[in-house]
This record gives structure tokens, C-alpha cells and sequence, in this order.
């Protein structure tokens, strides 16, 4: 029996792939433990600049497993939740590869993901309410994305949409052709491997945390953040190489 969520470390990048083609990838128990004990394996691998979630086969996530009996309630964290919040918070930026069609709790992952790109024959939708119940969970990670007026429309109509719309209402960063995704992927990852780790993790969290702080908050905390990345090594090393006309020598380690 093939494993149900794959990981293959490529350089410096983890890349995890849900593997049950045959489900479309819908999240059973077996695929959400599995993604997670690969996303704490690569966030805890001081090696890895970044890590790529993508699907087996034509289709990246069909959302929940109905066939197991879907969502338990009453539960103190459900297993899906803590795959999102570990995708949102983790310290390294998460790159949803969308190879195929998301639906559900599928949108919702490609939603906690930081940065996105999609094969322009993926449809999305969140078809929850077609079978009388909602998109919940997700709609913590989902709302940030696509704002009320568009959450709105697409939870309560269930509505299909392509990669293309997706990009239009801000739920994924770039649309490509489907023979393009892997050198779309491969683009986005050089351009993270430019910047510091530690400054693309700082700035992840920037982004994360600011939407939940007041706005003199929100200063006191920047102004603390700014004045120990100046005073970093690694903003040292950029500094001088910006100096030097060189490419900075990062350290790997994010700790």
C-alpha cells in the first residue's frame, strides 16, 4: 500500500504530495495525519528554506472524506485545523502547488498556503452547502483571502470557478498553464532563495500578525522587529554585499 501523503527533499525545499489519486486526495484520516508529520519534519529541518504542497494525479484536494464519515465534532483541535495553523505559522514560507481541481477543505488548503500557483485547468469551489453543511473551518484562512463580499458569494452559492477567477478574487497568486506549473514553482522558489532566511521568515509573520494588532500595536511591534534585524548578521552580510555588488552568503539555519 503506497503511502498516503509523499515527501522528497529537493535542495533546500520539502516537497509534500498528498497521494491518494484514486480519492481525488480528499483528506481521510491517513492523508491529514501524514501531511502533518511531513509539515513538522520540514519545519523542524534546519535545512529547508521552504516547503511545496502539491496532489497526486488530476487533482490537488477534494476536500473532506465523506466516505469516512466527514468532520467529528466536539473534538479540543481538529487534525485539519492543526494543519492550517501549522502551514500559517510556520517559519518558512509554504507554496501551494495546485495541480488540479480544489474543492472544500482542498480550497481551504491551497488558502493557508503563503504563496500559490495553479494549473489553468484547476476548478475551484466550496461546494460544502450542496451536501448541508458549511465551509468552517477553512473560513478562518479563507476570509483573509477573498474579503466578505466574494466569501459570501462562493460559500452560500457553491459556485465553480477556474484558476484564473481565483487569481482575480486574491485566493491564489498566478494562474499558468498546467505544462508551465513545475517552472512557475521553481520561479517562485528562486526568488524566495534571494531574500534572507531569516528576513522572509520575519516577513511571513509580519504579514500574519500585523492584521491582528491595533495600529499602536501594530508600530511597537515593527519598531522592535526592524531594529533587531538591522542589528542581525544576516542583514550585516546583505548590506555588505548590496556594498560589494555580490550575491549575499546566507546562513541556512532559520533558528
Amino acid at each position: 500500500m503506497s503511502d498516503p501523503v509523499l515527501y522528497d527533499l529537493r535542495r533546500d525545499v520539502a516537497w509534500i504530495t498528498l497521494n491518494q489519486p484514486e480519492k481525488r486526495n480528499a483528506l481521510s484520516d491517513d492523508i491529514v495525519a501524514a501531511l502533518l508529520g511531513h509539515l513538522h519534519t520540514a519545519v523542524a529541518d534546519a535545512h529547508v528554506r521552504a516547503i511545496v504542497i502539491t496532489g497526486a494525479g488530476t487533482a490537488f484536494c477534494a476536500g473532506a472524506d465523506l466516505k469516512s464519515g466527514g468532520v467529528a465534532a466536539g473534538e479540543a483541535e481538529n487534525p485539519f485545523v492543526t494543519v492550517m495553523k501549522t502551514i500559517w505559522e510556520a517559519p518558512k514560507p509554504v507554496i501551494g502547488r495546485i495541480n488540479g481541481h480544489a474543492f472544500g477543505g482542498g480550497v481551504g488548503l491551497a488558502a493557508a498556503c503563503d504563496l500559490t500557483v495553479a494549473a489553468d485547468p484547476a476548478i475551484f469551489s466550496f461546494s460544502e452547502v450542496r451536501v448541508g453543511v458549511i465551509p468552517a473551518m477553512i473560513s478562518v484562512v479563507v476570509l483573509p483571502k477573498l474579503g466578505i463580499q466574494n466569501t459570501m458569494w462562493l460559500f452560500l452559492t457553491g459556485e465553480r470557478f477556474t484558476a484564473q477567477r481565483a487569481v482575480q478574487l486574491g485566493l491564489i497568486h498566478r494562474a499558468v498553464p498546467a505544462a508551465e506549473l513545475d517552472a512557475a514553482v521553481e520561479e517562485i522558489l528562486a526568488m524566495v532563495r534571494l531574500g534572507g532566511p531569516n528576513a522572509v521568515r520575519e516577513a511571513k509573520q509580519l504579514v500574519r500578525r500585523i492584521p491582528t494588532l491595533s495600529m499602536d500595536e501594530g508600530f511597537r511591534y515593527t519598531t522592535k522587529k526592524i531594529g533587531e534585524l538591522f542589528a542581525s548578521a544576516e542583514a550585516a552580510e546583505g548590506m555588505q554585499a548590496f556594498l560589494e555588488k555580490r550575491k549575499p552568503r546566507w546562513a541556512v539555519d532559520q533558528s
